[in-house]
């Protein structure tokens, strides 16, 4: 637009201005204000409206899961090993206490067969125990049971199970378990 073009236009709008009524003039004024503002906060009233959809879908998406904690080394699974053995020294009081289970799960605990030995390359010991119990089915596997709670570092290797006849309310069964033992606490040299 050239200066003469504008300088006509700017004009004829103050001849239109002069020979409108100033209540008009002022109430379309207003009207244009008031349409400028409205727009105004429709825009402002959208890009918030974005910001919250972008922050629910920032919520939504879980956070990331933390890292992987570091293995332990050898020498801390050794640890753990050979932490988690029972103490040769204590084998009269763990034996006490699988006769005293088998006695409260109403088990007949004939003598049992004990064997020990060393293991040069582990460095510990282990007692096997071959135990002949008489008693109700459900009740020798409940005292096996107990008896690996209470004794963590025992392992039950063997079960059988012998019934004279089918009528009988009672079996025979031969548990071996086998202890294993450290002669000190914590990791052997």
């Amino acid at each position: 637009m050239n200066g003469a073009a504008f300088s006509l236009l700017w004009l004829r709008l103050q001849l239109a201005l002069r020979r409108m009524n100033p209540l008009i003039g002022g109430a379309v004024l207003l009207l244009v204000a008031l349409i400028g503002a409205m727009m105004w906060t429709a825009m402002a009233r959208a890009a918030v409206q974005q910001e919250y959809a972008a922050a629910r879908l920032q919520a939504a998406v879980p956070a990331p899961p933390p890292p992987p904690a570091a293995p332990p080394s050898a020498d801390q699974n050794l640890a753990h090993f050979y932490g988690a053995l029972g103490e040769r020294g204590k084998v009269e009081r763990q034996l006490k206490l699988v006769f005293a289970l088998a006695g409260k799960n109403g088990l007949l605990l004939r003598q049992g067969e004990y064997r020990s030995t060393y293991d040069r390359n582990a460095k510990l010991y282990t007692y096997q125990l071959n135990l002949p119990v008489t008693g109700k089915y459900a009740a020798i596997w409940q005292f096996a049971f107990d008896a690996l709670r209470a004794v963590p570092h025992a392992s039950l290797d063997d079960v059988s199970f012998r019934r004279d006849a089918i009528g009988d309310e009672n079996v025979e069964a031969r548990l071996r378990m086998t202890l294993y033992l450290s002669a000190t606490a914590g990791v052997p040299r």
